[in-house]
Formats: structure tokens, C-alpha cells, sequence
């Protein structure tokens, strides 16, 4: 893997060269630290800092989605095209976006042919049929929500498929949040970690009123556009003509090609940006008065419509312009989440270590399971 900064690829080589030395994992105790000085100090802060940034590529590099997951999942949604004769089906979501990982489901968009308007439910209802006579696929449940879908799995596999209709949205914010995803190399090995520290710590489930992972993705973004140095700008606000929200959907794909490569200022590390990322929702923004805008580049004013009303947490939706962290409607469960971020902002920034908030190993070994 190629990393743009020279300080993180050599930060990265010494700590995985020294971490096992018994010497070095046990290098200073508090009691040590304040006997040894500020130079000795510095240097074991700065090796706790490495530390933290080799924790996050090892994660990244373990849980990431692989050519053959995406081979499997398109070598299924082909199947399922020449057995679907409705209209066009589209992989959508972190399968295609780039923010996926092994055990990532996969979700799939079947634009109908022609203008009509149909129910989604009653087509649901007739693919449910149809995929109960199909050999490769078993386990097919229909879920009645705001964005009805239909579930099933691969035969054999633990390969999970969610199927909508007509919900074209997804497919303009695949593209979208793929831009952003290959804007710059430390993306996708932040919003990687930061999904799973959230997993880990139980608040990373829309049906149980904490943040969906687009929420979440949507987030990280919005800090990493926000930074005094930006490490991304705002693609929509720069190339709208590559994000316009009435292109025609099958051209959806083409646009982010003709965006040129950006290049930011930023030079923080991988370590440096989670902690930012866990401090500014934990200190700065303002939960009551902000909505989250990453096709503004900004923290928005929050308005006193029905959108933004009393809702916990707002952030937009970047064509639809809606909520999508309306999930979060319970007052329990806001709480929950910004006590998440505060503690562990002030564990992480203590220890320098990102075992401290996320049980790397067990991850890592988890993920491998699956190859």
C-alpha cells in the first residue's frame, strides 16, 4: 500500500519492527515518564503515536473489502439481472463506494423500466416469489421500512444481500461518497475504524436509534472538511455538473470520472485525525444549534423546520437534503452516543493507544475468519 505521507510510512515501519521487543511495549510507566524528562517524553509520546497509526493501518489493511468480495457480490447481482427482467439492477452502498469491508452486506438498487409509479412493496412482493425459485438464493425476507427491501442470502454463503426499488438516491450517493472515499489515502482507513469503534461501542445501529453507518461516514467527513487545513473540499460545492441531482441515472457512474485529483494541505496523521474526529463531536460542534453539511463544506445553522425540529442530531442528506440521523429520537440514546465520543476522546488522547477504545486483535482475527 502506497501512503502519501512519508512520515506515517516510516512512523509505520519502525513500530512494526520494535512493537514486539519486550523492551519497547513495557517503555515507560507514568512514574518512569515524569523521572525522565521532557525529551524522553516527547519521544515516548511520539511512539505512542505511531503505535496508534501502525493499530490503524493493521485494521484497515485486515477488514477491508477485497477485489474477490466485490467479485462474489457482482457475479450475484449478474446472475440476479438476467433472472430479473423488471429493469436495471445497480450494486450499491460501501460495496461500491470503497468504505466496505469483509463482512459488509451488500445492498442492490433495481431501477424499473419506464415511468410508471409502483408500489415497492408489491414488486418486492413478486421478486420475494420469483428468488424462492432460484437455486443461489435462500433465506428471502421482506422488511415493510420508510425504504422497503428485500433480504436474502447467497446459498451456501453468509453473503447478505438488502434489494430496494427505485430508490435512486443510493446510487447518486455510492458515486458521491466513492469521490470522497479516493480523494485522499487516509479516507478510507479512518472512516474504516471509526465504523468499528463505533460498532464496538453500540452505537452503530439505525433500527436500535443509534447512527447508521452513512450517518457515520457523513460525519467524518464533515470533520475532515471543516479542519483549518481541509483534508477534503466539498465535490458537490466544486464539480456540481459531476454531482447534479437531476443526471440521468445511468450516467450517474460516469461523472466523479472527469473530477481531477485534489490535493490537501493537511498533514496529519492517521492517529492525529481520529482523535480530532472524537474531540470535535465530543467539545466543538454543537449538537443543538448545527446541522451537518458536507455538500456545504459546513456546520449549517439549524432552522425551525419540520427537517431539523426537535430532532437529537441533524445531518443532511446530500441531494435529498433530509435528516439521516432521524433514527436518533430517543433522548437516552443521544446521550449514550455524545457520552461515547467524550470518553473515548479523553481515553484516546491519555493513552495514545487505540486498543484503549477498540479491541483491535479480536477485530482483526474476525475479519480473517471470513477469507
Amino acid at each position: 500500500m502506497r501512503w502519501r505521507d512519508h512520515q506515517d510510512q516510516v512512523l509505520i515501519a519502525l513500530i512494526r519492527a520494535h512493537t514486539r521487543a519486550p523492551t519497547l511495549r513495557c517503555l515507560l510507566s507514568q512514574k518512569a515518564q515524569a523521572a525522565c524528562g521532557p525529551m524522553l517524553r516527547t519521544r515516548y509520546c511520539i511512539f505512542r503515536l505511531c503505535m496508534q497509526i501502525g493499530q490503524m493501518v493493521d485494521l484497515f489493511e485486515a477488514c477491508q473489502q477485497q477485489s474477490s468480495d466485490l467479485a462474489r457480490k457482482e457475479m450475484c447481482r449478474t446472475q440476479l439481472q438476467q433472472d430479473i427482467q423488471l429493469g436495471r439492477l445497480y450494486l450499491t452502498g460501501s460495496s461500491m463506494n470503497g468504505l466496505g469491508c469483509r463482512s459488509s452486506d451488500a445492498d442492490l438498487c433495481l431501477v424499473l423500466k419506464g415511468n410508471k409509479r409502483q408500489d415497492p412493496i408489491h414488486v418486492l412482493s413478486v421478486l420475494q416469489r420469483l428468488f424462492k425459485t432460484l437455486s443461489y438464493i435462500e433465506r428471502t425476507q421482506l422488511i415493510r421500512a420508510k425504504v422497503p427491501i428485500l433480504r436474502f442470502r447467497e446459498k451456501g454463503s453468509d453473503l447478505e444481500f438488502d434489494l430496494n426499488v427505485n430508490n435512486t438516491v443510493g446510487i447518486r450517493n455510492t458515486f458521491l461518497l466513492r469521490s470522497y472515499a479516493y480523494a485522499d489515502l487516509r479516507i478510507r482507513p479512518m472512516i474504516l475504524v471509526v465504523k468499528k469503534w463505533a460498532r464496538h461501542n453500540q452505537i452503530n445501529d439505525a433500527s436500535k436509534g443509534t447512527l447508521s453507518s452513512y450517518t457515520l461516514v457523513l460525519m467524518v467527513l464533515h470533520y475532515l472538511q471543516t479542519l483549518k487545513e481541509p483534508v477534503l473540499p466539498s465535490l458537490q460545492r466544486d464539480y456540481p455538473e459531476c454531482f447534479n441531482p437531476l443526471m440521468d441515472i445511468d450516467i450517474v457512474p460516469e461523472g466523479p470520472k472527469h473530477i481531477p485529483s485534489y490535493f490537501s494541505r493537511n498533514q496529519s496523521s492517521l492517529g492525529e485525525l481520529l482523535l480530532g474526529f472524537l474531540k470535535y463531536y465530543a467539545t466543538y460542534f454543537r449538537w443543538d444549534k448545527q446541522v451537518i453539511s458536507i455538500r456545504e463544506a459546513r456546520a449549517l445553522p439549524k432552522s425551525n423546520s419540520q427537517e431539523w425540529r426537535n430532532k437529537f442530531i441533524c445531518v443532511e442528506e446530500p441531494f435529498e437534503r433530509n435528516n439521516v440521523a432521524r433514527a436518533v429520537h430517543e433522548k437516552i440514546k443521544f446521550e449514550a452516543i455524545k457520552a461515547q465520543f467524550v470518553e473515548s476522546s479523553r481515553i484516546l488522547q491519555q493513552r495514545k493507544d487505540l486498543n484503549s477504545i477498540l479491541p483491535v486483535r479480536t477485530i482483526i482475527n474476525k475479519e480473517s475468519s471470513r477469507r
